[in-house]
């Protein structure tokens, strides 16, 4: 199930979290970038030949900038395709797919910055262990789904209370949700992007 998210400007603080190398992290940048690129010209994505190491399933979100204003934001948030295909997916789903915006046009995807997040697994959790700065949130009850990244709380200096209210908003739940039986799962992430390349 892929969600659109809302995340910070660009150029908001990083969490300091690092699995992926810099050659890995170049790799899945310009993945995003030909994603986006080919399905403007209406071609298939070109043959590729991932590491391993992002050949793993990893749950990811891919967010667009244009002039540093949010363009797009699609992921998966869990982790079902290897990870390469998730960001050539979620790319794609965030040019042209995210209901916020219309979709990307040739002249703005030369302009285009991309940022990922690479979420790590799911963790159920008690409210009171929510860090914020550390954890992102899905926020879950019967068929509605709330999630934001850990660092839209940063960008927006929220606390903990305000941060859990908003991912119930996001989910359509009422904001106190969380106090009752919403189920609540944390998660961190790896977040890199064009400017930090």
């Amino acid at each position: 199930m892929s969600l659109p998210s809302e995340t910070p400007a660009s150029g908001s603080a990083k969490l300091d979290v690092q699995e992926y190398t810099f050659a890995e992290r170049t790799f899945l940048l310009k993945v995003a970038h030909d994603s986006i690129l080919a399905a403007l010209e209406g071609r298939e994505f070109p043959p590729i030949a991932p590491t391993p190491h992002v050949s793993e399933p990893r749950g990811v979100f891919t967010t667009l900038y244009l002039r540093d204003a949010l363009r797009g934001c699609v992921g998966y948030p869990l982790a079902h395709v290897p990870l390469y295909r998730g960001v050539i997916e979620t790319a794609r789903a965030a040019g042209f797919d995210d209901s916020r915006f219309a979709p990307m046009t040739l002249h703005e995807v030369r302009e285009v910055s991309v940022s990922i997040s690479v979420l790590s697994f799911l963790q159920p959790v008690l409210p009171e262990a929510v860090e914020v700065g550390k954890h992102g949130l899905l926020i879950s009850q019967g068929s509605r789904r709330g999630l934001l990244l850990p660092q839209v709380p940063l960008a927006r200096g929220w606390d903990r209370e305000t941060f859990l209210e908003q991912t119930c908003r996001k989910a359509g739940l009422p904001l106190d949700a969380w106090r009752g039986t919403a189920k609540i799962e944390v998660f961190t992430a790896e977040v890199f992007g064009d400017c930090d390349n």
